[in-house]
């Protein structure tokens, strides 16, 4: 299946310059999307946005004024917003403090709902139907120990993204990707150990982990107009580890 983009299509990157968010850009400028990367490493931003010909904006998500800045940069019209931001924080309940589910919270489920929102005015404004991808997790739909905080912060992605697919429909398209591990700067701390990364990708029945550019390929189908009958999903690309059982 060929996925092609007008030239004029404009697509908003929140974390452009991580692991699945430049990945995705790169298949999207390939495409001739117009882009617009936000990332809080500005020496990383910069570099990234100059390889792909994209514009950007130097700013953290929890930071609650960056949303409307990035808004009044990109300006309008706005044909997709991709929010690929999160974090990995791995302790049991008695080791999280009230500041580890506020800040897991609030860069996950509230920043997303944040850039949607002022980014609503702008995807309102597209020629065609827009659309909006965020992150969910695995550990939102399968139980992990020492998840608790991540878990409960995805699981809020999960309900954000049925509650905005049906206010938002049929202007604006709203469906979120839900990945196991992947190889990707985010999950470095995790997989530091060949021994340990071997480990767990014998926990996923394609016994591999995941890519950056296996979660960037549904990112891009997800933003094209292929998709615009998609709508109010949480799709998981884990390798299967959320619904198959291949060893007893």
């Amino acid at each position: 299946m060929t996925i092609e983009a007008s030239q004029t299509r404009k697509v908003l990157i929140y974390g452009g310059s991580g692991g699945i968010g430049f990945a995705t850009a790169k298949i999207l400028r390939a495409r001739n999307y117009a882009l617009h990367l936000v990332g809080r490493n500005a020496e990383k931003l910069v570099a990234c946005a100059a390889e792909l010909g994209a514009q950007y904006t130097v700013g953290d998500v929890t930071d609650s004024t960056l949303f409307a800045r990035v808004a009044q940069e990109v300006g309008e019209p706005l044909d997709g917003l991709v929010y690929a931001v999160g974090t990995i924080n791995l302790r049991g309940i008695q080791r999280l403090a009230e500041e580890d589910f506020i800040h897991d919270f609030r860069v996950n489920a509230l920043g997303a709902a944040l850039a949607v929102q002022a980014s609503l005015p702008a995807l309102k404004q597209s020629a065609g139907v827009a659309s909006v991808v965020l992150f969910s997790s695995v550990a939102a739909l399968q139980g992990f120990s020492l998840h608790a905080s991540i878990g409960m912060a995805k699981g809020a992605v999960n309900g954000l993204t049925l509650a905005l697919a049906a206010e938002l429909a049929p202007k604006v398209r709203v469906n979120a990707i839900a990945p196991s591990l992947t190889r990707t700067p985010l999950g470095a701390s995790l997989l530091a150990s060949e021994q340990m990364a071997a480990a767990i990708a014998g926990l996923h029945p394609m016994q591999r982990l995941g890519t950056a550019e296996d979660i960037a390929a549904l990112t891009a189908f997800l933003l094209s107009e292929e998709a615009n009958w998609i709508t109010g999903q949480i799709i998981s690309v884990d390798g299967g580890r959320s619904t198959l059982r291949t060893k007893s």
